[in-house]
């Protein structure tokens, strides 16, 4: 079942041109930034499918599913402490992070978006905090769209260098 899960997801990027393309895309980011604490490949996805259709599409598309995907960290952490246990977060990452949040509050969500950090974390610590479900969105939107937009121009770009260079 995994293995079709990854397959479906490796192949949205030659999907775009199809009329449903934006849509798959849009559930593939959404399916992968759902996952908490787990890694999955949405930038692979956008910086491919960047160079397979409009990276502004795909950027904004992605960034937006991203930010409704990370509504599911969110709403972990708004559940309380038991679900948080399930979801094997380490007291001391999760306590690290809380106090960052304390500390810059609004700021971290798009910094922690936009960047590496554990967002899944600073979901958990907004909701359990019971945080505005608005603000984190808005947060996430604000870090999520100029990542996606990057990483889809750069495989705009960047492969369609590559393409040329290997004659392709």
């Amino acid at each position: 079942m995994l293995e079709n899960l990854f397959d479906f997801l490796y192949s949205v990027p030659h999907q775009l041109d199809t009329p449903w393309g934006y849509v798959l895309l849009f559930i593939a980011i959404f399916i992968c930034t759902a996952t908490v604490v787990i890694s999955m490949p949405d930038p692979l996805i956008v910086f491919t499918s960047g160079y397979y259709a409009n990276p502004l599409l795909v950027g904004l598309v992605a960034g937006v599913a991203s930010a409704f995907g990370e509504l599911i960290s969110y709403f972990v952490g708004r559940g309380g402490a038991k679900i948080g246990e399930k979801a094997k977060i380490e007291g001391k990452k999760y306590n690290k992070v809380r106090e960052i949040f304390n500390k810059y509050g609004f700021w971290s969500i798009p910094v922690f978006s936009f960047t590496p950090l554990p967002l899944d974390l600073i979901g958990i610590v907004a909701g359990s905090l019971r945080y505005s479900v608005k603000k984190f969105f808005i947060g996430v939107l604000i870090g999520k769209i100029p990542k996606c937009l990057i990483l889809a121009y750069a495989g705009h770009y960047g492969l369609m260098e590559m393409a040329k260079f290997f004659g392709l």
